[in-house]
Protein backbone atom coordinates (compact mmCIF):
# COMPACT_ATOMS: atom_id res chain seq x y z
CA UNK A 1 0.00 0.00 0.00
CA UNK A 2 3.05 2.41 1.41
CA UNK A 3 4.63 1.44 -2.20
CA UNK A 4 1.43 2.57 -4.40
CA UNK A 5 0.56 5.45 -2.24
CA UNK A 6 4.81 7.02 -3.04
CA UNK A 7 4.65 6.02 -6.43
CA UNK A 8 1.53 7.86 -7.03
CA UNK A 9 2.68 11.26 -5.14
CA UNK A 10 5.95 10.99 -7.25
CA UNK A 11 3.85 12.00 -10.30
CA UNK A 12 3.41 15.52 -11.39
CA UNK A 13 -0.04 17.58 -10.26
CA UNK A 14 -0.02 15.17 -7.49
CA UNK A 15 -1.32 16.67 -4.05
CA UNK A 16 -2.82 13.94 -1.93
CA UNK A 17 -2.93 9.68 -2.24
CA UNK A 18 -5.02 8.28 -0.04
CA UNK A 19 -5.08 4.26 -0.48
CA UNK A 20 -7.38 2.10 1.09
CA UNK A 21 -6.46 -1.84 1.31
CA UNK A 22 -9.84 -2.77 2.25
CA UNK A 23 -11.24 -1.22 -1.01
CA UNK A 24 -8.78 -1.83 -3.09
CA UNK A 25 -9.01 1.91 -4.33
CA UNK A 26 -6.91 4.89 -4.22
CA UNK A 27 -8.44 8.52 -3.54
CA UNK A 28 -6.56 10.94 -5.39
CA UNK A 29 -6.74 14.64 -5.30
CA UNK A 30 -4.93 16.35 -8.20
CA UNK A 31 -3.65 19.96 -8.77
CA UNK A 32 -4.77 20.98 -12.42
CA UNK A 33 -6.07 19.23 -15.21
CA UNK A 34 -3.34 17.77 -16.56
CA UNK A 35 -2.43 15.13 -14.65
CA UNK A 36 -4.82 12.38 -17.07
CA UNK A 37 -5.76 9.12 -15.84
CA UNK A 38 -3.16 6.98 -17.95
CA UNK A 39 -0.36 8.60 -15.90
CA UNK A 40 -2.28 7.63 -12.48
CA UNK A 41 -2.27 3.57 -14.11
CA UNK A 42 1.31 4.03 -15.68
CA UNK A 43 2.30 5.09 -12.03
CA UNK A 44 0.53 2.40 -10.25
CA UNK A 45 1.77 -0.08 -12.34
CA UNK A 46 5.20 0.65 -12.44
CA UNK A 47 5.37 0.24 -8.42
CA UNK A 48 4.76 -3.65 -9.61
CA UNK A 49 0.57 -3.07 -9.04
CA UNK A 50 -2.08 -3.44 -11.76
CA UNK A 51 -5.23 -1.63 -12.08
CA UNK A 52 -8.22 -3.20 -13.60
CA UNK A 53 -8.66 -1.72 -17.29
CA UNK A 54 -11.47 -2.72 -19.47
CA UNK A 55 -10.84 -2.58 -23.29
CA UNK A 56 -13.60 -2.03 -25.71
CA UNK A 57 -13.84 -1.28 -30.10
CA UNK A 58 -16.79 0.91 -31.14
CA UNK A 59 -18.01 1.37 -34.84
CA UNK A 60 -17.67 5.41 -35.81
CA UNK A 61 -19.51 6.65 -38.68
CA UNK A 62 -19.02 10.38 -40.22
CA UNK A 63 -15.50 10.73 -39.98
CA UNK A 64 -13.72 12.03 -43.18
CA UNK A 65 -10.22 13.28 -42.74
CA UNK A 66 -7.31 12.81 -39.86
CA UNK A 67 -8.59 16.05 -38.12
CA UNK A 68 -11.74 14.34 -36.85
CA UNK A 69 -9.65 11.27 -35.95
CA UNK A 70 -7.83 13.32 -33.39
CA UNK A 71 -11.41 15.39 -32.85
CA UNK A 72 -13.15 11.88 -31.21
CA UNK A 73 -9.94 10.76 -29.83
CA UNK A 74 -9.47 13.41 -27.85
CA UNK A 75 -13.35 13.64 -26.68
CA UNK A 76 -12.82 10.32 -25.70
CA UNK A 77 -9.79 11.38 -23.72
CA UNK A 78 -11.95 14.01 -21.52
CA UNK A 79 -14.28 11.39 -20.29
CA UNK A 80 -13.50 10.15 -16.74
CA UNK A 81 -11.93 6.90 -16.26
CA UNK A 82 -10.85 6.82 -20.28
CA UNK A 83 -7.28 5.40 -20.27
CA UNK A 84 -6.67 5.25 -23.83
CA UNK A 85 -8.21 6.08 -26.97
CA UNK A 86 -7.23 5.05 -30.80
CA UNK A 87 -8.92 5.44 -33.14
CA UNK A 88 -8.65 4.32 -37.00
CA UNK A 89 -10.14 6.41 -39.86
CA UNK A 90 -9.85 3.37 -42.25
CA UNK A 91 -11.53 0.84 -40.05
CA UNK A 92 -14.12 3.53 -39.03
CA UNK A 93 -13.58 2.21 -34.99
CA UNK A 94 -11.89 3.56 -32.12
CA UNK A 95 -10.46 1.19 -29.34
CA UNK A 96 -10.97 2.41 -25.90
CA UNK A 97 -8.97 1.37 -22.82
CA UNK A 98 -11.37 2.96 -19.43
CA UNK A 99 -11.42 1.94 -15.56
CA UNK A 100 -14.95 0.34 -15.56
CA UNK A 101 -15.89 1.61 -11.87
CA UNK A 102 -15.51 4.99 -13.34
CA UNK A 103 -16.82 5.05 -16.42
CA UNK A 104 -19.02 3.10 -19.20
CA UNK A 105 -19.72 2.58 -22.44
CA UNK A 106 -22.94 5.12 -22.05
CA UNK A 107 -20.27 7.89 -20.82
CA UNK A 108 -18.12 6.72 -24.25
CA UNK A 109 -20.98 6.79 -26.25
CA UNK A 110 -22.39 10.06 -25.24
CA UNK A 111 -18.79 11.23 -25.68
CA UNK A 112 -18.63 10.49 -29.24
CA UNK A 113 -22.19 11.94 -30.02
CA UNK A 114 -20.83 15.16 -28.32
CA UNK A 115 -18.23 15.34 -30.50
CA UNK A 116 -20.62 15.24 -33.73
CA UNK A 117 -20.16 11.79 -34.95
CA UNK A 118 -22.24 8.78 -35.33
CA UNK A 119 -22.22 5.56 -32.80
CA UNK A 120 -22.64 2.47 -35.24
CA UNK A 121 -24.58 -0.57 -33.77
CA UNK A 122 -21.92 -3.03 -32.95
CA UNK A 123 -21.04 -5.32 -36.21
CA UNK A 124 -21.76 -9.36 -36.03
CA UNK A 125 -18.75 -11.30 -36.39
CA UNK A 126 -20.28 -13.67 -38.64
CA UNK A 127 -19.59 -13.12 -42.77
CA UNK A 128 -23.15 -13.53 -43.57
CA UNK A 129 -24.25 -10.97 -40.34
CA UNK A 130 -21.51 -8.31 -41.46
CA UNK A 131 -23.40 -4.99 -42.47
CA UNK A 132 -22.36 -3.94 -46.14
CA UNK A 133 -22.18 -1.00 -44.96
CA UNK A 134 -19.09 0.06 -46.96
CA UNK A 135 -20.91 -1.22 -49.79
CA UNK A 136 -23.68 0.63 -49.32
CA UNK A 137 -21.51 3.95 -49.41
CA UNK A 138 -19.76 3.34 -52.04
CA UNK A 139 -22.85 2.53 -54.16
CA UNK A 140 -24.35 5.75 -52.98
CA UNK A 141 -21.14 7.46 -53.45
CA UNK A 142 -21.41 5.96 -57.09
CA UNK A 143 -25.26 7.04 -58.44
CA UNK A 144 -24.03 10.59 -57.05
CA UNK A 145 -20.81 10.52 -58.61
CA UNK A 146 -22.50 9.69 -62.16
CA UNK A 147 -25.06 12.41 -61.92
CA UNK A 148 -22.72 14.83 -60.84
CA UNK A 149 -19.70 13.75 -64.05
CA UNK A 150 -22.68 14.15 -66.52
CA UNK A 151 -23.62 17.15 -65.81
CA UNK A 152 -20.33 18.83 -65.14
CA UNK A 153 -19.14 17.70 -68.34
CA UNK A 154 -22.28 19.68 -70.04
CA UNK A 155 -21.45 22.35 -67.41
CA UNK A 156 -17.93 22.46 -68.78
CA UNK A 157 -18.74 22.74 -72.57
CA UNK A 158 -21.24 25.36 -71.87
CA UNK A 159 -18.78 27.73 -69.94
CA UNK A 160 -16.41 27.28 -73.15
CA UNK A 161 -17.78 30.24 -75.24
CA UNK A 162 -14.32 31.67 -75.99
CA UNK A 163 -13.76 27.78 -77.20
CA UNK A 164 -17.23 27.42 -78.96
CA UNK A 165 -18.47 29.90 -81.11
CA UNK A 166 -21.95 28.79 -81.33
CA UNK A 167 -22.42 29.75 -77.64
CA UNK A 168 -22.14 32.94 -78.00
CA UNK A 169 -24.90 33.35 -80.11
CA UNK A 170 -27.44 32.49 -76.64
CA UNK A 171 -28.04 35.39 -74.56
CA UNK A 172 -25.45 35.95 -71.80
CA UNK A 173 -28.23 35.67 -68.90
CA UNK A 174 -29.54 33.25 -70.36
CA UNK A 175 -26.52 30.73 -70.80
CA UNK A 176 -25.48 31.85 -67.20
CA UNK A 177 -29.00 31.30 -65.65
CA UNK A 178 -29.47 27.27 -67.64
CA UNK A 179 -25.55 26.38 -66.04
CA UNK A 180 -27.16 27.52 -62.32
CA UNK A 181 -29.65 25.37 -62.97
CA UNK A 182 -26.99 22.88 -64.18
CA UNK A 183 -24.67 23.36 -61.19
CA UNK A 184 -27.65 23.76 -58.29
CA UNK A 185 -28.18 19.64 -57.86
CA UNK A 186 -24.41 19.01 -58.31
CA UNK A 187 -23.79 21.77 -55.58
CA UNK A 188 -26.64 20.54 -52.66
CA UNK A 189 -27.44 16.86 -53.87
CA UNK A 190 -24.47 15.78 -55.02
CA UNK A 191 -22.74 17.65 -52.42
CA UNK A 192 -24.83 17.28 -49.96
CA UNK A 193 -22.48 15.21 -47.22
CA UNK A 194 -20.24 18.07 -47.23
CA UNK A 195 -22.62 20.60 -46.43
CA UNK A 196 -24.01 17.97 -43.70
CA UNK A 197 -20.55 17.01 -42.41
CA UNK A 198 -19.68 20.83 -41.88
CA UNK A 199 -22.70 21.63 -40.11
CA UNK A 200 -21.85 18.94 -37.70
CA UNK A 201 -18.60 20.01 -37.06
CA UNK A 202 -19.52 23.64 -36.89
CA UNK A 203 -22.02 22.98 -34.44
CA UNK A 204 -19.33 21.70 -32.07
CA UNK A 205 -17.15 24.66 -32.72
CA UNK A 206 -14.48 23.10 -35.28
CA UNK A 207 -14.01 22.37 -39.05
CA UNK A 208 -12.59 19.88 -41.27
CA UNK A 209 -12.20 18.63 -44.51
CA UNK A 210 -15.96 18.92 -45.48
CA UNK A 211 -15.79 22.59 -43.86
CA UNK A 212 -12.83 22.96 -47.12
CA UNK A 213 -15.03 22.00 -49.52
CA UNK A 214 -18.13 23.50 -48.61
CA UNK A 215 -16.59 26.92 -47.78
CA UNK A 216 -14.40 26.67 -51.27
CA UNK A 217 -17.37 25.77 -53.92
CA UNK A 218 -20.08 27.99 -51.82
CA UNK A 219 -18.42 31.46 -52.71
CA UNK A 220 -17.92 30.37 -56.09
CA UNK A 221 -21.32 29.13 -56.79
CA UNK A 222 -22.61 32.19 -54.66
CA UNK A 223 -20.35 34.45 -56.56
CA UNK A 224 -22.06 33.27 -59.90
CA UNK A 225 -25.22 33.71 -58.76
CA UNK A 226 -24.68 37.90 -58.07
CA UNK A 227 -22.59 37.79 -61.46
CA UNK A 228 -25.99 36.12 -62.95
CA UNK A 229 -28.95 38.45 -61.93
CA UNK A 230 -26.77 41.38 -60.53
CA UNK A 231 -24.77 41.86 -64.30
CA UNK A 232 -25.02 45.79 -63.91
CA UNK A 233 -23.34 46.11 -60.58
CA UNK A 234 -20.29 44.14 -61.26
CA UNK A 235 -20.22 46.46 -64.25
CA UNK A 236 -19.88 49.79 -62.73
CA UNK A 237 -17.36 48.47 -59.89
CA UNK A 238 -15.06 47.21 -62.66
CA UNK A 239 -15.14 43.73 -61.98
CA UNK A 240 -14.40 40.77 -64.60
CA UNK A 241 -18.20 39.56 -65.72
CA UNK A 242 -17.67 35.37 -65.65
CA UNK A 243 -19.20 32.55 -63.54
CA UNK A 244 -17.64 29.93 -61.86
CA UNK A 245 -20.30 27.56 -61.63
CA UNK A 246 -17.49 25.10 -63.77
CA UNK A 247 -15.28 25.60 -60.89
CA UNK A 248 -17.79 24.44 -58.23
CA UNK A 249 -19.14 21.85 -60.04
CA UNK A 250 -15.51 20.13 -60.91
CA UNK A 251 -14.25 20.41 -57.37
CA UNK A 252 -17.66 18.80 -56.35
CA UNK A 253 -17.27 15.78 -58.99
CA UNK A 254 -13.53 15.42 -58.35
CA UNK A 255 -13.47 15.19 -54.55
CA UNK A 256 -17.13 12.70 -54.51
CA UNK A 257 -14.57 10.33 -57.27
CA UNK A 258 -12.14 10.39 -54.59
CA UNK A 259 -14.50 9.57 -51.60
CA UNK A 260 -15.73 6.89 -53.89
CA UNK A 261 -12.62 5.31 -54.42
CA UNK A 262 -11.87 5.44 -50.86
CA UNK A 263 -14.48 3.57 -50.40
CA UNK A 264 -13.80 0.72 -52.68
CA UNK A 265 -10.25 1.01 -50.87
CA UNK A 266 -11.66 0.35 -47.40
CA UNK A 267 -14.11 -1.95 -48.71
CA UNK A 268 -11.42 -4.51 -50.39
CA UNK A 269 -8.94 -3.83 -47.01
CA UNK A 270 -11.84 -5.35 -45.08
CA UNK A 271 -12.07 -8.68 -47.48
CA UNK A 272 -9.17 -10.51 -45.76
CA UNK A 273 -11.29 -10.28 -42.40
CA UNK A 274 -14.63 -11.79 -44.16
CA UNK A 275 -12.49 -14.26 -46.27
CA UNK A 276 -10.98 -15.45 -42.63
CA UNK A 277 -14.49 -15.38 -41.07
CA UNK A 278 -15.80 -17.21 -44.10
CA UNK A 279 -13.57 -20.22 -43.47
CA UNK A 280 -15.70 -21.04 -40.10
CA UNK A 281 -18.83 -23.69 -41.45
CA UNK A 282 -22.23 -22.30 -40.73
CA UNK A 283 -24.25 -25.53 -39.13
CA UNK A 284 -22.78 -28.41 -36.67
CA UNK A 285 -24.00 -32.11 -36.44
CA UNK A 286 -24.72 -32.59 -32.95
CA UNK A 287 -25.91 -35.65 -30.74
CA UNK A 288 -29.04 -34.49 -28.77
CA UNK A 289 -30.78 -37.34 -26.70
CA UNK A 290 -29.17 -40.05 -28.53
CA UNK A 291 -30.29 -37.78 -32.29
CA UNK A 292 -27.81 -36.16 -34.88
CA UNK A 293 -29.28 -32.95 -35.51
CA UNK A 294 -27.55 -30.06 -37.42
CA UNK A 295 -27.77 -26.97 -35.98
CA UNK A 296 -26.39 -23.40 -36.61
CA UNK A 297 -22.76 -22.89 -35.23
CA UNK A 298 -24.02 -20.52 -33.24
CA UNK A 299 -26.11 -22.88 -31.34
CA UNK A 300 -23.45 -25.43 -30.38
CA UNK A 301 -22.62 -25.40 -26.77
CA UNK A 302 -19.50 -26.25 -24.99
CA UNK A 303 -19.53 -29.90 -24.10
CA UNK A 304 -21.86 -30.74 -27.02
CA UNK A 305 -21.13 -34.02 -29.05
CA UNK A 306 -20.37 -33.13 -32.05
CA UNK A 307 -20.30 -35.88 -35.50
CA UNK A 308 -18.16 -34.75 -38.60
CA UNK A 309 -18.16 -36.88 -41.83
CA UNK A 310 -15.19 -37.04 -44.74
CA UNK A 311 -15.23 -34.03 -46.66
CA UNK A 312 -16.82 -31.59 -43.88
CA UNK A 313 -15.08 -29.14 -41.87
CA UNK A 314 -14.99 -29.17 -38.08
CA UNK A 315 -17.68 -26.33 -36.97
CA UNK A 316 -15.99 -25.52 -33.25
CA UNK A 317 -12.69 -26.39 -30.96
CA UNK A 318 -12.65 -29.57 -29.24
CA UNK A 319 -11.09 -33.01 -28.25
CA UNK A 320 -12.08 -36.27 -30.18
CA UNK A 321 -14.15 -39.10 -28.05
CA UNK A 322 -14.82 -41.22 -31.05
CA UNK A 323 -13.26 -42.57 -34.75
CA UNK A 324 -10.19 -42.01 -35.89
CA UNK A 325 -9.49 -39.22 -39.43
CA UNK A 326 -7.11 -37.38 -40.69
CA UNK A 327 -7.49 -33.67 -40.66
CA UNK A 328 -6.45 -30.72 -43.45
CA UNK A 329 -5.30 -27.63 -40.84
CA UNK A 330 -3.35 -25.79 -43.25
CA UNK A 331 -5.69 -22.97 -43.17
CA UNK A 332 -5.20 -22.33 -39.51
CA UNK A 333 -1.49 -23.66 -39.04
CA UNK A 334 0.29 -23.66 -42.45
CA UNK A 335 0.91 -27.60 -42.26
CA UNK A 336 0.16 -28.66 -45.57
CA UNK A 337 -0.34 -32.50 -44.71
CA UNK A 338 -3.45 -33.99 -43.39
CA UNK A 339 -2.68 -34.56 -39.52
CA UNK A 340 -4.09 -37.84 -37.86
CA UNK A 341 -6.64 -37.57 -35.58
CA UNK A 342 -7.90 -39.76 -32.49
CA UNK A 343 -9.48 -40.38 -29.30
CA UNK A 344 -7.89 -37.44 -27.13
CA UNK A 345 -6.25 -35.63 -30.10
CA UNK A 346 -7.46 -31.74 -30.62
CA UNK A 347 -9.33 -30.70 -33.35
CA UNK A 348 -9.72 -27.19 -34.95
CA UNK A 349 -12.80 -25.13 -35.85
CA UNK A 350 -12.90 -24.57 -39.70
CA UNK A 351 -10.21 -26.95 -40.31
CA UNK A 352 -11.39 -29.93 -42.93
CA UNK A 353 -12.33 -33.59 -42.53
CA UNK A 354 -10.45 -36.11 -45.09
CA UNK A 355 -11.13 -39.46 -44.87
CA UNK A 356 -12.95 -40.99 -41.49
CA UNK A 357 -15.43 -39.94 -39.53
CA UNK A 358 -15.23 -39.18 -36.09
CA UNK A 359 -17.36 -37.38 -32.90
CA UNK A 360 -15.82 -34.65 -30.34
CA UNK A 361 -16.66 -33.01 -27.51
CA UNK A 362 -16.87 -29.16 -27.73
CA UNK A 363 -14.15 -26.88 -25.89
CA UNK A 364 -14.63 -23.62 -27.71
CA UNK A 365 -17.35 -22.25 -28.98
CA UNK A 366 -18.35 -18.83 -30.28
CA UNK A 367 -15.45 -16.12 -29.67
CA UNK A 368 -12.85 -18.52 -27.91
CA UNK A 369 -12.49 -21.18 -31.02
CA UNK A 370 -8.94 -20.53 -32.39
CA UNK A 371 -10.00 -18.88 -35.88
CA UNK A 372 -12.22 -16.33 -33.57
CA UNK A 373 -9.02 -15.73 -31.76
CA UNK A 374 -7.22 -15.08 -35.13
CA UNK A 375 -10.11 -12.66 -36.88
CA UNK A 376 -9.94 -10.57 -33.52
CA UNK A 377 -6.26 -10.26 -33.64
CA UNK A 378 -6.17 -9.09 -36.96
CA UNK A 379 -9.02 -6.63 -36.39
CA UNK A 380 -6.59 -5.63 -33.65
CA UNK A 381 -3.87 -5.39 -35.97
CA UNK A 382 -5.34 -3.56 -38.79
CA UNK A 383 -7.08 -0.97 -35.73
CA UNK A 384 -3.49 -0.32 -34.20
CA UNK A 385 -1.88 2.80 -35.09
CA UNK A 386 1.70 3.02 -36.19
CA UNK A 387 3.88 6.16 -34.96
CA UNK A 388 4.15 7.98 -38.13
CA UNK A 389 0.11 7.40 -37.81
CA UNK A 390 -0.17 9.26 -34.64
CA UNK A 391 2.27 12.16 -35.96
CA UNK A 392 -0.16 12.66 -39.19
CA UNK A 393 -3.18 12.23 -37.17
CA UNK A 394 -1.89 15.22 -34.70
CA UNK A 395 -0.60 17.64 -37.61
CA UNK A 396 -4.20 17.28 -38.90
CA UNK A 397 -5.69 17.87 -36.20
CA UNK A 398 -4.38 21.49 -36.78
CA UNK A 399 -4.48 21.75 -40.12
CA UNK A 400 -8.02 22.70 -41.05
CA UNK A 401 -7.84 26.35 -39.49
CA UNK A 402 -4.14 26.57 -40.67
CA UNK A 403 -5.39 26.55 -44.07
CA UNK A 404 -8.75 28.61 -43.86
CA UNK A 405 -6.29 31.30 -42.18
CA UNK A 406 -3.79 31.13 -44.98
CA UNK A 407 -6.60 31.05 -47.72
CA UNK A 408 -7.90 34.38 -45.97
CA UNK A 409 -4.22 36.01 -46.29
CA UNK A 410 -3.86 34.89 -49.47
CA UNK A 411 -7.81 36.58 -50.71
CA UNK A 412 -6.79 39.63 -48.68
CA UNK A 413 -3.18 39.87 -50.46
CA UNK A 414 -4.38 39.23 -53.91
CA UNK A 415 -6.94 41.73 -53.63
CA UNK A 416 -4.59 44.50 -52.00
CA UNK A 417 -1.42 43.77 -54.13
CA UNK A 418 -3.09 41.99 -56.76
CA UNK A 419 -3.57 42.99 -60.94
CA UNK A 420 -6.94 44.02 -62.15
CA UNK A 421 -9.38 42.08 -62.11
CA UNK A 422 -8.10 41.78 -58.44
CA UNK A 423 -10.94 40.93 -56.61
CA UNK A 424 -11.73 37.79 -59.24
CA UNK A 425 -8.21 36.53 -59.09
CA UNK A 426 -8.42 37.26 -55.23
CA UNK A 427 -12.03 34.63 -55.51
CA UNK A 428 -9.67 32.66 -57.29
CA UNK A 429 -6.90 31.42 -55.39
CA UNK A 430 -9.05 31.86 -51.95
CA UNK A 431 -11.09 29.05 -53.79
CA UNK A 432 -7.72 27.35 -54.90
CA UNK A 433 -6.12 26.91 -51.37
CA UNK A 434 -9.13 25.95 -49.80
CA UNK A 435 -9.76 23.03 -52.16
CA UNK A 436 -6.05 22.03 -52.87
CA UNK A 437 -5.31 21.47 -49.16
CA UNK A 438 -8.25 18.95 -48.24
CA UNK A 439 -6.15 16.79 -45.94
CA UNK A 440 -8.17 13.27 -47.47
CA UNK A 441 -4.57 11.53 -48.03
CA UNK A 442 -3.25 12.34 -44.87
CA UNK A 443 -5.32 10.41 -42.92
CA UNK A 444 -6.05 7.63 -44.94
CA UNK A 445 -2.66 6.65 -46.78
CA UNK A 446 -1.03 4.62 -44.08
CA UNK A 447 -4.15 2.97 -41.93
CA UNK A 448 -5.41 1.83 -45.58
CA UNK A 449 -2.33 0.15 -45.84
CA UNK A 450 -2.01 -1.61 -42.65
CA UNK A 451 -5.35 -2.80 -43.16
CA UNK A 452 -4.14 -4.16 -46.62
CA UNK A 453 -0.63 -5.75 -44.82
CA UNK A 454 -2.38 -7.10 -41.99
CA UNK A 455 -4.80 -8.91 -44.07
CA UNK A 456 -2.51 -9.89 -46.56
CA UNK A 457 -0.39 -11.52 -44.31
CA UNK A 458 -3.25 -13.02 -42.63
CA UNK A 459 -4.71 -14.62 -45.62
CA UNK A 460 -0.41 -16.26 -46.37
CA UNK A 461 -0.24 -17.09 -42.58
CA UNK A 462 1.56 -14.46 -41.43
CA UNK A 463 -0.12 -13.14 -38.15
CA UNK A 464 1.23 -9.35 -37.85
CA UNK A 465 0.45 -8.38 -34.15
CA UNK A 466 0.16 -4.51 -34.66
CA UNK A 467 1.26 -1.76 -36.84
CA UNK A 468 3.91 -0.95 -35.19
CA UNK A 469 5.23 -4.48 -35.50
CA UNK A 470 4.43 -4.02 -39.89
CA UNK A 471 6.71 -0.51 -39.70
CA UNK A 472 9.45 -2.20 -37.87
CA UNK A 473 9.85 -4.94 -40.07
CA UNK A 474 11.83 -3.48 -42.39
CA UNK A 475 15.10 -2.95 -39.71
CA UNK A 476 15.15 -7.07 -39.54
Amino acid sequence: MRRVETALSRAQGIQSVNVSLASQKATIEVADNSVTVADLVAAVEDSGYHVPVEEITIPIGGMTCASCVRRVEQALLKVNGVVSANVNLATEKGTVKYIAEMTGLKELKQAIKNAGYEVKEDEKTLADEIKPARRDEAAELKRRLIVAAALTVIIMIGSMHEIIPALKLIPMQIRFITLLVLTTPVQFWAGARFYRGAYLTAKHGSTDMNTLVAVGTSVAYLYSIAVTFFPKFFATQGLQHAVYYDTAAVIITLILFGRYLEAKAKGRASDAIKKLIGLQAKTGRVVRDGVEVDIPIEDIQAGDIVVVRPGEKVPVDGKVVEGYSSVDESMITGESIPVEKRDGDDVIGATINKTGSFKFRATKVGSETALAQIVRLVEEAQGSKAPIQRLADVVASYFVPTVITIALITFAAWLIFGPKPAFTLALLNFIAVLIIACPCSLGLATPTAIMVGTGQGAQNGILIRDAQALENAHKI
